[in-house]
């Protein structure tokens, strides 16, 4: 028992005493959470952008069509676009997103942390659109009407009813896709940012103990969830009681 604590004890000095390698982890870590962040911010308001899209050309896109009105060319331009995003972010890995967008669209830029989140927060952004739009889809359209009866237009509807109910239907999904965003920001490491999975594999590149740096890897990952998912459950909760 003493040789086998001892020996741990050695692996763990080699691992991130030696050299303060431990400060590989915590910038690698910084990194992750830094790029899962802004990542979640941009893939929101992306996912809005479309799901608003979606949704109007599906809800008015035939009394439009009818009318003749310009309005109904635009609106289902701008739809096109949306569906041919969401079926190439979808139908595709986020490394190869990773990739083409580090390594064609901004082959030229020095700022890493930019485009991996650029690319991350792009591919949320896609699966974001779908939860909001299947939570709006799934209002009753008498709460269009409702709006409607009382003087508000389309998107004051929208604003002021809608997007309310909306939000707390689907809150629980989308803190969920936050936690599917920042285990994706595990495959960064493929154009060469030190994210929390990269530093514990340069570890191991220098030490060649690979058990304690990415077991090290691991556990963060899974409290950082275990936090994550214990906020979702938190709110799950707040929002039960907070319809009876």
């Amino acid at each position: 028992m003493a040789e086998w604590w001892a020996g741990l004890s050695a692996q763990f000095d080699l691992n991130f005493i030696q050299k303060d390698r431990w400060l590989s982890l915590l910038r690698g870590l910084e990194n992750t959470l830094l790029i899962t962040f802004f990542a979640a911010i941009i893939g929101i308001l992306l996912g809005i952008i479309v799901a608003a899209v979606r949704t109007t050309y599906d809800n008015n896109g035939e009394n439009m069509k009818y009318q003749k009105s310009i309005g109904y060319y635009i609106l289902g331009f701008f739809n096109v676009i949306c569906k041919i995003y969401l079926t190439i972010i979808r139908g595709t890995p986020v490394v190869v997103q990773l990739l083409i967008i580090y390594f064609i669209i901004f082959a030229n830029s020095t700022n890493d942390i930019l485009v991996a989140t650029l690319a991350f927060g792009i591919n949320s952004g896609a699966y974001v659109a779908e939860i909001l739009r299947g939570g709006i889809m799934a209002i009753d359209k008498g709460q269009f009407e409702a709006g409607r009866s009382i003087g508000f237009n389309y998107l004051q509807t929208m604003i002021y009813i809608i997007i309310p109910q909306v939000f707390k239907n689907v809150l629980p999904t989308l803190l969920n896709e936050f936690i599917v965003l920042l285990k994706e920001t595990s495959v960064a490491g493929y154009v060469g940012i030190m994210d929390l999975t990269r530093a514990g594999n340069s570890i191991r590149g220098v030490t060649f103990s690979a058990f304690m740096p990415l077991i090290a890897v691991a556990l963060i990952y899974l409290v950082i969830v275990m936090l994550l998912t214990w906020l979702v459950g938190k709110v799950e909760r707040r929002l039960r009681k907070s319809e009876r």
